[in-house]
């Protein structure tokens, strides 16, 4: 039996399934098209995997797993930096992650795709890629608001943030028609998390203070 990451023609596949979903969406995308891209047989992908379905699966875990190696959540030094400047570097590795247009750089489209037009693999990613994401960005906005946040006040802020990285990419398309000179390569992409993060950090530190005048 083949090792779950190890086989190289299962690898091809994903790799191959991961460049059609992206471009044509799960519904649109054909598993002939993905075997001829991968240079194998339809029976190899059934041999692999269960449907067209399961395949989807693994390849939405599969992006979010490169997107992690290629831009890890930043460990920082023994003793833990600054809420703040956590805070920067989660916004900044989120934006890389979702706006990449290296090889392979399906996880923002596949996860643009998803949230737009879900599919029977919404639940898996939702466990496996963006509760744990939520919760991460959760964690760090309950130690800037402080004691007395309730959940409620969380999710708003939460749900600020992430709205605020993901318009770069549902927004992408429109961005490009209005200002065709701007460019998100990596240096804009740190300008933008600089941006968010001060704006976020304005927003959280003001809710602190009225909850703690009140």
């Amino acid at each position: 039996m083949p090792g779950p990451l190890t086989d190289r023609t299962r690898d091809r596949v994903l790799h191959a399934a991961g460049e059609v979903f992206a471009e044509r969406g799960f519904r649109r995308a054909t598993v002939r098209e993905i075997c001829r891209r991968a240079h194998v047989n339809i029976a190899s992908v059934n041999y692999y995997f269960k449907s067209k379905e399961d395949l989807y699966a693994d390849v939405l875990e599969f992006s979010w797993r490169q997107a992690l190696r290629k831009y890890p959540d930043g460990e920082g030094p023994k003793r833990p930096a600054p809420v703040e400047e956590r805070l920067r570097r989660f916004v900044h590795t989120f934006l890389l992650r979702t706006l990449d247009d290296g090889r392979p750089a399906w996880f923002g489209k596949l996860m643009a795709r998803e949230i737009v037009e879900p599919t029977g693999a919404l639940d898996r990613v939702i466990e496996r890629a963006i509760r744990p994401l939520h919760e991460s960005l959760g964690g760090l906005v309950r130690e800037i608001l402080g004691v007395g946040a309730g959940p409620e006040e969380v999710r708003m802020h939460v749900f600020s943030i992430l709205g605020q990285c993901l318009f770069y990419r549902h927004g992408r398309h429109v961005i490009g028609k209005m200002y065709p000179d701007l460019r998100l390569d990596s240096r804009e992409i740190e300008r933008i998390a600089g941006h968010i993060s001060s704006v976020s950090l304005s927003a959280l530190k003001r809710s602190g203070r009225r909850r703690s005048d009140s």
